[in-house]
């Protein structure tokens, strides 16, 4: 009886010993297979050089990220519309004031103003949000305002 109980439990032993080593086996293959190695020291410097190379990578693509944000900030961010009627109780809201501005507030105004002779386009250069050869009138600052 004693006989038996020992031969099930190197037999059981056997078998853990098998699945893992059968499991090392199929680990090794893996790593053999991908890199292209067949030592485990050269498998291990051929993941270190991965390893550098991709930290390289992220650092450059880092760099790149952080050179487009300041990039970025001078394209236009903001854009606001303004409709009103120049000419008081006559007319109607034909007029409009656009405003295309950067994330500080600096761009360009167009001021289009619908009259009764034809239509006339402005422009005027804005600045951390004032003008800058002009002064901004009512509108101007409201499209401005509501850009931001």
């Amino acid at each position: 009886m004693q006989n038996y109980i020992v031969i099930s439990a190197v037999f059981i032993w056997l078998l853990i010993l098998t699945y893992i080593l059968f499991k090392l086996k199929t680990h090794y293959f893996n790593l053999v297979s991908r890199t292209g190695k067949n030592k485990i020291d050269d498998i291990l410097d051929s993941l270190i050089n991965d390893k550098k190379n991709v930290e390289l990578e992220l650092e450059s693509l880092k760099k790149d990220l952080h050179e487009n944000i300041s990039k970025s900030n001078f394209f236009i961010r903001k854009v606001g519309v303004v409709r009103y009627n120049p000419f008081g109780r006559v007319g109607n809201d034909q007029s409009f004031v656009l405003s295309l501005l950067n994330s500080e507030n600096s761009g360009l105004l167009i001021n289009f103003i619908y009259t009764s002779d034809g239509l006339r386009v402005y422009t005027k250069k804005v600045t951390s949000g004032k003008g800058n050869d002009y002064q901004l009138s009512e509108e101007e600052e409201k499209a401005i305002k509501e850009s931001s």
